[in-house]
């Protein structure tokens, strides 16, 4: 009996094993053809473990695998064929080659998952090295260019002093999702100006002193329609729409209502802002960003579900954790959510469709098939 269990064990593992190397081809063609892009995500790995339930770190591995597979055959077969499991062949796909792929294979049936780990991070370890350069004079500059619409910075540091500032703007261009149309090497430099952004933001945002952090924003309001139509800072930085209101929606920002001509017509609400009480508590409530299925922790922010620009109230019932590129998605990018009458929050595409995380459900298999597999006794 428990070696018909057994062989029947064997062959479901063949049959996951199968699945999940023609799953691997998916992902590689999902990742190439950015199939992702409308869904919400920022990258493949995000629309992967939102919709799938698995984690961002396995599904960049998956995402490595599925890609390096296209060039192992042989790799490719042993998962195929149940040889190798799943974490295994992950492990070696990350070092291996179409050369050594055989007696990889060999040696990976023979050792633990935790070994192919450990030889894999040995294998992918760079080599570092050192690098003294003269000290020179630091500067750092900046003017405003293009009628006051642009921001120019220049600067120069001494090599130690610029590694430090390196670091830790590639460090947080990693962390901060790229912006739909932005997920290609090209756009590398877009991303290290909203690192830098994210950085100086951080700063304002904890800064003891209100009055000194305090971004103001002098919004234009149509005198007729009553209707928003953009701004400007104090520096004379000019907004358009949905960045006003993605500002007003943040911390440290004062509006000033302006007409067209310059009038003032009113100051914006002060008390936008959620006292650290009330966000302390909205964290802990939503726990990460409640976009369906994302649930980051990092670089989250209190939004209005009614928009404090709509009148929307700053109380727990009206406020929701989201991370800060499913807040531009919101304010920029034409998506929307609305909380439904039974308190569910519902988000919405730029073309009003519902968003709902994960795949549609699918029938289960019937009991006569499912009993099918079962073992003789």
């Amino acid at each position: 009996m428990f070696d018909d269990l057994t062989a029947a064990l064997d062959r479901a593992n063949a049959r996951v094993s199968s699945a999940e190397r023609d799953l691997l081809a998916l992902v590689a063609q999902v990742d190439r053809h950015q199939a992702w892009h409308d869904d919400g995500a920022r990258d493949s790995a995000h629309w992967l473990s939102m919709r799938y339930g698995i984690s961002v770190w396995k599904a960049h591995r998956w995402i490595t695998a599925a890609h390096a597979l296209e060039g192992l055959p042989r790799l490719s077969e042993a998962l195929a064929t149940g040889r190798l499991g799943i974490d295994k062949t992950v492990e070696l796909a990350r070092f291996a080659t179409s050369e050594r792929e055989a007696d990889l294979i060999r040696w990976a049936r023979d050792v633990s998952c935790a070994t192919v780990r450990r030889r894999g991070e040995l294998e992918m370890r760079a080599s570092r090295e050192d690098v003294v350069e003269p000290e020179r004079d630091r500067r750092l500059a900046w003017w405003w260019s293009d009628k006051g619409r642009r921001l120019s910075l220049e600067g120069e540091l001494p090599a130690a002093q610029g590694a430090i500032v390196v670091r830790a703007l590639e460090r947080m261009a990693d962390s901060i999702p790229a912006m739909p149309g932005e997920e290609d090497a090209w756009s590398a430099d877009a991303r290290r100006a909203d690192a830098l952004v994210a950085l100086a933001s951080a700063r304002i945002a904890g800064d003891p002193d209100p009055d000194r952090a305090t971004v103001v924003v002098h919004a234009q309001v149509d005198a007729a329609t009553g209707e928003l139509r953009g701004g400007e800072l104090d520096d004379g930085l000019a907004l358009y729409r949905a960045t006003v209101e993605r500002l007003r929606c943040t911390a440290r920002t004062q509006t000033v209502i302006e007409d067209r001509s310059g009038n003032v017509l009113g100051l914006g609400r002060m008390t936008r802002e959620p006292s650290a009480a009330m966000l302390r508590q909205v964290r802990y409530r939503d726990r990460g960003c409640r976009f369906p299925g994302c649930g980051t922790r990092r670089f989250t922010e209190a939004h209005h579900i009614v928009w404090w620009s709509r009148g929307g109230r700053t109380d727990l019932d009206n406020l929701l954790l989201i991370c800060s590129f499913h807040h531009r998605l919101v304010h920029e990018h034409g998506w929307s959510l609305a909380r439904d009458a039974s308190g569910e929050i519902r988000w919405r595409r730029h073309d009003g469709t519902r968003y709902r995380a994960g795949p549609p459900p699918t029938q289960r298999l019937s009991s006569r098939a499912s009993s099918s597999a079962a073992p003789s006794r």
